[in-house]
């Protein structure tokens, strides 16, 4: 078990009853709270857990957003952002058949689905609690409860932390949905319905709000585990930059490869010499991770985050057991397409009738041979992010519905670096492991792709052999030249499965274009190109209806 980085997890509890219309429950309001300077502290917990937990009594129960339109035990804001990031991708699928799940998969998806409405209301959930926090934190508000200045200056530093979530929710929601409502903490909510703000302003205020935060944020060294820290800011600028191309119509490489030469020269984070580490029970231990999320198996318990990429990814031949849970639900896989980006060897294990031993490998096929029955075949690689379960599934998903087509990629184990299994309740499991929201192998490719878009390949070269040396452990495998195209490719196998793969696709034009297909894009199981509008989600019809100052996106 991890130590929490807040004594309490959850404090103040916000009701949902329609979109942007927060009530306080449970008999505490705001000037009940705030006019105690020890329960900031609490306050910005709920902030930083929003990010995991569903509700007051995980891992379902007392839900934050009434009304959901999909289980609350499953809509954690960031098993929301990972459905909307991996599965209309090359990198992943679900079989499962709950509401918007296929629609997902197969680029079927409408302004009604419910995991659009759950990442949405997730969004602005989060929004409007740290707007409440930002409003309730300011100076003015400080001195006129009369705290003393060392609890302004505590409460300040938290209203910092404060923001960057709140960037970091609207960086979110301008990379999903573009357009969007706009609110600060000097709105307050249900005074108005508010305005709906472009993507170039929405842009533009976030770059202004992250250059101020990286003045006034400590760097990470100085800060708990889990925290907003200075590089955090800087790496949430850099993934703003590296994608401005698509969100204003202009490109910001050169100010992407200064943040992010910030970030790798303070030396505070290290690529970790395990690439499996950043994904175990004990990944808090990482050199690597800048920014996570924080979960725990006893303490923070729900039905999406890690315990979802864990549990959901266990099915056919594996054994749950060998993952840290007690269960399998038999539901996400790859596609070929991200499989077929490693290189990898496959060898075949035969049962021979006339007693050779068992174990006996054949690297050609025998199955001519009525003396052999073909027990597995087994696919191995160099590359140590080939983390791929191939036992009794077939690579090529010809039945969706049907966990052993495609394979299986339990990349996420809640194992400790000793071995251990990370926490259990008493019923099923809860996973210890930490999301990565932010590493540093992210950075450094982030680096090496401004750079080479800037004309300066030795700089992206030096970055993509960095990551690529940490994969196979020794220089081998360097590459001496690259393109932009075989940085897209690295970034698939290295951040595989981290919600970065579908804002990577659109940047390089691959996600709706009939040029690179994967299976089911497009609903046919060959792939085809899609309509341009599909690179936004659509906003809510059921907040268009409450807020007529909002506009549908184009193609809705």
């Amino acid at each position: 078990m991890k130590k929490l980085i807040f004594p309490l997890f959850l404090i103040l509890i916000f009701s949902c009853k329609k979109p942007l219309d927060f009530s306080p429950r449970y008999g505490f309001n705001s000037e009940v709270i705030y006019s105690d300077p020890s329960q900031y502290i609490n306050v910005l917990s709920k902030l930083y857990s929003g990010l995991s937990m569903t509700g007051i009594q995980g891992p379902a129960g007392q839900s934050d957003i009434s009304g959901e339109t999909i289980d609350e035990g499953f809509s954690s804001y960031v098993r929301v952002l990972w459905n909307l990031q991996e599965l209309p991708t090359d990198e992943a699928v679900c079989g499962w058949n709950d509401p918007g799940i296929p629609a997902l998969n197969k680029f079927q998806w409408s302004p009604e689905d419910g995991w659009i409405k759950g990442m949405y209301y997730r969004i602005y959930y989060q929004l409007t609690l740290c707007n409440e926090f930002i409003y309730q934190s300011n100076e003015d508000k400080l001195i006129e409860r009369n705290f003393n200045q060392e609890d302004i200056q505590l409460i300040n530093t938290y209203r910092n932390e404060a923001r960057f979530l709140r960037a970091l929710s609207y960086f979110h929601a301008l990379d999903l949905f573009g357009s969007v409502p706009f609110i600060t903490e000097n709105d307050r909510v249900g005074a108005f319905n508010p305005p709906q703000i472009s993507k170039d302003d929405l842009f533009q205020y976030l770059e202004t709000e992250l250059i101020d935060l990286n003045s006034l944020l400590a760097n990470a060294s100085s800060l708990p585990y889990g925290r907003a820290s200075k590089q955090a800011v800087q790496t949430l600028l850099a993934k703003l930059y590296l994608n401005a191309e698509v969100y204003i119509g202009s490109s910001r490489y050169e100010d992407c490869r200064t943040q992010c030469e910030n970030i790798i020269s303070s030396n505070l984070f290290q690529l970790d010499e395990s690439y499996q580490h950043i994904f175990l029970a004990d990944n808090h231990t990482s050199s690597e991770i800048i920014f996570p999320v924080v979960f725990d198996g006893l303490y923070a318990q729900t039905w999406g985050g890690t315990t979802f990429l864990v549990c959901a990814s266990i099915g056919g031949d594996m054994s749950a057991t060998d993952y840290g849970v007690n269960g399998g639900w038999g539901g996400l896989r790859v596609t070929e397409k991200l499989v077929e980006k490693f290189d990898y060897t496959k060898t075949y294990l035969y049962l021979d009738t006339l007693n050779i031993p068992y174990d006996t490998v054949f690297t050609n096929s025998v199955s001519n041979d009525t003396n052999y029955v073909l027990i597995d075949s087994n696919y191995s690689s160099n590359d140590n992010r080939f983390l791929f379960f191939a036992k009794g599934q077939q690579l090529t998903i010809s039945n969706l519905g049907n966990f052993r087509h495609g394979f299986a990629f339990p990349k996420f184990k809640n194992i400790n670096s000793d071995n251990s299994s990370g926490s259990n309740n008493s019923n099923t499991a809860h996973v210890d492991i930490d999301y990565p929201m932010f590493r540093l192998a992210d950075v450094h490719l982030m680096l090496a792709e401004s750079a080479l878009r800037l004309g300066d390949q030795g700089t992206a070269i030096q970055n993509i052999n960095l990551v690529r040396e940490r994969a196979f452990q020794n220089s081998d495998y360097n590459l001496t030249s690259i393109s932009l195209n075989d940085i897209l490719d690295e970034r698939s196998r290295e951040l595989s499965w981290e919600a970065t793969r579908r804002t990577d696709l659109i940047r390089f034009d691959n996600f709706t274009s009939a040029d690179y297909v994967w299976p089911l894009k497009g609903g046919d199981f060959t792939g085809v190109g899609v309509d341009n509008h599909l690179k936004l989600f659509p906003i809510p019809t059921s907040d268009l209806i409450l807020n007529t100052n909002l506009s549908q996106n184009d193609g809705y």
